[in-house]
């Protein structure tokens, strides 16, 4: 659908002035830090990244899946995708600027009205256009559905996991995606009401990315390389697919990564401007309050549970604090280092020429 959309978009009149919109760069807009901000949280929502969605997808896989190479298709899969919709999109805008007369940037707003804008644009003009519509309208359908089985299924992942006792048993898991789809229903039933965009933008801008996931990402990324251990993930990962990866990997995890979470997360701070519904309607201060609700609820999360766990076990606060940082030693531990004199790593000091790890045949689901 998306290839047939931009045919017709770039055979439209003033189709290649959107193009040009759409491709020629205004470099200028590079010292603005709002524009790095907006491109990092893009990046977050586009690859659902902090969401639990690829986590509970991954744990489905073979141990010794090649998560690596998956990692780089995605990357390469999802960028290129957004690339040519935004050619779809900007050829489209580029035609209906030329037909009201008006510049490409007044032609439609951001977010998700454009959806209903461009593209029904472009199907109207489609020979058969009423096919091509209700075949568009059921692609968004169908869209929207998929993402519904992906969410679902991580909070119903993740629930099992957390209570295996309970809901492993027979039957147990399908009630639990009842219960999860028929809540969702009805949350959803708000967004369906007459002011149910101005709901739905606070959940957008609040709940589900920005701040909220900039938080997520620095916490999860602290734990796992500085935790858990870069070194010990690395060894993981070497583990399950037979190689290691690109250096450049282990440093992101360790400085790069956590260094630019933390500094998007505070300018995201220190910018923050309260929500306006097309840049025009002001919410009440309980609509304000309704959305920080929804993005604390998820934030504060990782310093309940710390302050919980740590309340929870016993010693000083140092010892606890110690014990609670420290990896289970039941998780597959790196073996020792082996040299090409046969020694190991506490007989010389030379470079290892391989590393590995022990993993038991229980130990092979991390």
């Amino acid at each position: 659908m998306l290839i047939i959309l931009l045919i017709r978009g770039i055979t439209l009149p003033g189709a290649y002035e959107g193009i040009i919109y759409y491709l020629k760069p205004d470099l200028s807009r590079l010292k603005d830090p709002q524009v790095w901000m907006d491109a990092g949280t893009q990046i977050f929502f586009s690859f659902a990244i902090c969401q639990g969605c690829l986590t509970a997808l991954g744990s489905y896989n073979k141990y010794h899946n090649n998560c690596y190479r998956d990692c780089i298709a995605l990357c390469f899969l999802n960028s290129a995708t957004s690339f040519v919709a935004g050619f779809v999109v900007f050829s489209i805008l580029g035609f209906m600027s030329q037909e009201q007369a008006v510049p490409i940037s007044e032609v439609a707003e951001s977010g998700p009205g454009l959806a209903f804008i461009a593209f029904p644009k472009a199907v109207t003009m489609m020979p058969l256009s009423q096919l091509w519509s209700c075949l568009f309208f059921i692609m968004l359908i169908f869209l929207g559905l998929d993402s519904q089985f992906v969410c679902v299924e991580c909070l119903v992942t993740a629930s099992v996991d957390m209570f295996p006792r309970q809901l492993r048993r027979s039957g147990r898991r399908e009630l639990l995606i009842l219960a999860i789809s028929v809540l969702c229903y009805l949350i959803g039933l708000l967004l369906v009401t007459e002011g149910g965009m101005y709901i739905f933008q606070l959940f957008d801008y609040y709940a589900s990315s920005g701040i909220c996931l900039l938080f997520l990402a620095m916490s999860e990324v602290i734990c796992i390389s500085w935790v858990y251990g870069a070194d010990r993930f690395y060894d993981n990962i070497e583990d399950m697919i037979g190689y290691r990866p690109w250096p450049l990997v282990k440093i992101s995890w360790l400085f790069l990564t956590p260094g630019l979470c933390l500094a998007t997360f505070f300018f995201s701070l220190s910018k923050y401007t309260p929500l306006k519904y097309n840049n025009i309607y002001v919410y009440p201060t309980w609509g304000y309050s309704i959305g920080w609700f929804l993005g604390l609820s998820s934030m504060l999360c990782v310093p309940l549970f710390i302050i919980i766990t740590l309340l929870k076990t016993q010693g000083s606060f140092k010892k606890r604090l110690r014990q609670l940082i420290t990896p289970d030693p039941s998780l597959p531990q790196p073996k020792q280092h082996l040299y090409l004199d046969g020694g190991t790593s506490q007989d010389c000091g030379l470079s290892p020429v391989k590393e590995g790890l022990i993993v038991g045949e229980k130990e092979t689901h991390l």
